[in-house]
């Protein structure tokens, strides 16, 4: 395969390309050139990178030709275990699988729903901002305020115990940082370690299925996935393990990416900061923006089943193919001005839930946590600033710090 010019001085591979920012300038004329390029891995196939944002919709339209469920969602080729777990996951589930594990849980996340949790969704927020006004002023934002807003919630939701909460965090954390040596040490056990806390935390879930078999049914999550009826049968202990898996992490990652990246985008654009405290109906769309600047995940994979072609690229069957939603939110043919930070934008079509089947179950939760949370940092602290040097997580995937050290003054601080 004939790598261009523009594909080989950019490495999406790999976690360094990300380290000082996202490269979007670079992404930008890439896009421009070669809409679907190859990209070459150390000591693994390479991959397609679909840039254009009409291109990454293509790809999520056509599950028959581009597996979820083939190779999994990410660019890496997981150990034959590894991928057996993943393809337990909603995300990596190819239809008529994945309407049938979908199809039980869809009720619970339509916007009606959720909307009625939105009073316990806000009261968290308060107390997230109390802990921090009691903590600060200074405070690492990641860890000590964002981070407790997807982790209560999804512990209150699913009928998790208190105690386990904490746990359940820090293995979530670990399974997304997996690239990062900070947060994930190097281990004699070499790749498979990165994928251990997701087996610990199976292993957690099938343990806590087992007990919640044996008592009463509550009104929560939990109950509603083990008495579901998921093709004819109930969901395997087996099973609830990888969902869980999913469910826990991916709700607790990309919700703390969101807030803490959606905080530091409006400290560098402070006219747009005082605008939203100006006039907090803005809140909605500013998520909205916050989502497309600072898409929490960079790409999901599919895998090619056959031989296709994609804006020019001959894709053969069993070629890796990446969506780089990173690249299609700032697609100039479809934004105004999109490399620009705008909370007021009006068309705004970005792909950060995704589209198409695999569109994200936990959409209207995601926005309702946004728009809440930051209705009440506003409130809580008319003067925020920051208080150091965020530094960005070391990841191929996650689009997210892992530090950002910010000053909260309240109305007394």
């Amino acid at each position: 395969m004939t790598v261009t010019d523009a594909g080989a001085g950019l490495r999406l591979a790999d976690p360094n390309t990300f380290a000082a920012g996202v490269p979007h300038q670079a992404l930008a004329e890439l896009r421009r050139s070669t809409p679907v390029a190859w990209q070459e891995m150390d000591g693994q196939p390479g991959f397609w990178a679909v840039l254009r944002h009409a291109d990454v919709v293509t790809v999520a339209r056509d599950p028959k030709t581009f597996s979820a469920e083939e190779g999994g969602v990410v660019i890496e080729d997981l150990p034959p275990e590894s991928l057996e777990m993943m393809r337990g996951m909603l995300l990596a589930m190819d239809p008529p699988r994945h309407v049938t594990y979908r199809k039980p849980l869809a009720d619970t996340f339509k916007a009606k729903v959720i909307a009625d949790l939105e009073p316990q969704i806000r009261a968290i927020c308060k107390e997230l901002m109390a802990e921090a006004a009691a903590a600060g002023p200074e405070v690492e934002f990641v860890h000590q305020v964002t981070a407790g807003l997807p982790t209560r919630v999804m512990g209150r939701l699913m009928g998790l115990p208190v105690e386990d909460w904490d746990l359940l965090h820090s293995l979530a954390e670990r399974q997304t940082a997996g690239q990062d040596p900070d947060i994930n040490p190097p281990s004699p056990e070499g790749a498979e370690a990165d994928f251990s806390a997701s087996i610990d935390m199976a292993m957690y879930a099938i343990e806590f299925a087992a007990k919640r078999r044996a008592e009463p049914p509550r009104e929560d999550l939990t109950t509603l996935i083990l008495e579901g009826d998921f093709g004819g049968q109930p969901m395997s202990d087996l099973d609830f393990g990888s969902f869980f898996v999913q469910l826990v992490t991916a709700g607790n990652d990309t919700t703390k990416t969101m807030l803490s990246s959606g905080l530091l985008a409006l400290l560098q654009h402070p006219d747009q900061l005082a605008d939203l405290r100006a006039d907090p109906a803005l809140v909605p769309g500013a998520v909205e923006e916050i989502l497309r600047w600072a898409n929490p995940l960079h790409y999901f994979r599919r895998t090619a089943t056959v031989d296709t072609e994609l804006n020019g690229a001959a894709i053969k069957a069993g070629d890796k193919v990446a969506m780089y939603y990173t690249s299609a939110n700032r697609d100039e043919d479809v934004f105004d001005d999109p490399q620009r930070f705008d909370i007021t934008r009006a068309h705004n079509p970005h792909l950060s839930f995704g589209i198409a089947e695999h569109f994200c179950l936990g959409v209207h939760l995601a926005r309702l946590e946004g728009r809440v949370f930051f209705q009440e940092l506003l409130a809580a602290f008319p003067h925020i600033a920051l208080a150091g040097e965020p530094v960005r997580l070391r990841s191929n995937l996650n689009n997210s710090f892992k530090t950002l050290p910010v000053r909260l003054e309240g109305s007394h601080g």
